[in-house]
């Protein structure tokens, strides 16, 4: 088993996870992603309609594999601006909404300008409103109020606010003594990160993948059709995003998952067991699972009609979609089986 490089991963998780990359306002981000791989030696390509592509020979080019992360997060947008002067919204994604009621946030114009804010259910005060506390915490109830002196609409329009404008909540970033990390958005910027180690662990130790191998850094997970895009070459995807924990699925935070079936469909039967079989060889702890409430970049890609086998496997992740996490040691579970998958 090969140890992940700890510190490593902290350095580059803060500057990931720090840097707001809802999805359609990615490229902040992918700069971030861009300066890593650059520093680590390896030429890249954005793709168009957003994200990266790196391509690695191997030391067998007939075949080629392909795994990714994705970098694009749940979020907001305004979507119009009230009489009071706050902010009513519409979800990109499908946040948890009743977990963000009270999160700072910062607001993103298309000229360039940002403000700061707060996520607030629109009877805030329990000391004036009789429903402040059992009114339902919907996107539809939730407001911005914005930190800058605005009593009306004209006053957040001459700001430079408008319809459209991206609001980006906190992630409440944290890796603590005890290894874990919490926070928004560890789907998936937990694995975007972990892809990065990883390609330095391959540079560092001049370590040649089996196949042709292309990575992927995707920014339309969110909404579905993240990797349609990918190429028509690839035959085996294994992705990389969060796996599920709860109820009666067998994935926790400590271990690699590996997802037989999502709310689309079955992933590849030989290719899954195939990864069942690396995690078990190498005494790695993983669990299967099934999850009827997921999709993933493989499940964008075939929809999409691409040809190839795909699976996915991930960290196991608690509350997702929520204030989110998981263990380092599920991140180093994760990282160990696809270094075998990309290897063997």
């Amino acid at each position: 088993m090969i140890n992940l490089d700890k510190e490593l991963y902290k350095k580059i998780a803060n500057d990931i996870f720090t840097c707001d990359s809802p999805t359609g306002y990615t490229d902040k981000a992918l700069k971030v992603v861009e300066d890593y791989l650059t520093e680590f030696g390896y030429s890249f390509e954005r793709i168009k309609k957003g994200g990266i592509k790196v391509t690695i020979d191997g030391l067998d080019n007939t075949k080629t594999v392909a795994t990714s992360a994705h970098l694009d997060t749940l979020g907001f947008m305004v979507r119009s601006i009230t009489p009071k002067g706050t902010l009513k919204l519409v979800e990109i994604g499908g946040v948890a909404t009743p977990s963000l009621d009270g999160e700072y946030c910062k607001i993103y114009t298309r000229d360039g300008k940002e403000y700061t804010g707060t996520v607030l259910i629109d009877v805030p005060a329990v000391h004036v409103y009789p429903d402040a506390r059992s009114k339902e915490r919907t996107v539809e109830n939730l407001e911005v109020r914005i930190d800058e002196e605005v009593k009306t609409k004209e006053d957040v329009i001459k700001l430079g606010i408008s319809n459209g404008d991206f609001v980006c909540y906190d992630p409440k970033f944290e890796i603590t003594d005890s290894g874990f990390l919490k926070s928004r958005f560890i789907d998936d910027k937990g694995h975007v990160v972990l892809l990065l180690v990883l390609l330095k662990y391959l540079k560092d130790n001049q370590i040649k993948l089996a196949h042709r191998t292309k990575i992927y850094f995707v920014v339309y997970e969110e909404i579905g059709h993240g990797a349609s895009m990918i190429d028509n070459d690839i035959d085996e995807y294994v992705t990389l995003d969060m796996g599920c924990v709860g109820l009666d699925l067998a994935g926790n935070e400590y271990s690699v998952s590996i997802c037989a079936k999502d709310a689309f469909s079955p992933y590849d039967f030989e290719l899954t067991t195939r990864l069942i079989n690396l995690a078990k060889d190498a005494k790695l702890s993983y669990a299967v699972d099934i999850y009827p409430r997921y999709s993933s970049d493989v499940s964008a890609a075939l929809k999409a009609g691409a040809d190839f086998k795909g699976a996915l496997i991930g960290s196991g992740t608690h509350a997702s979609h929520s204030m989110e996490r998981t263990h380092l040691k599920g991140m180093e579970n994760t990282f160990n089986l696809i270094y075998l998958y990309l290897t063997k």
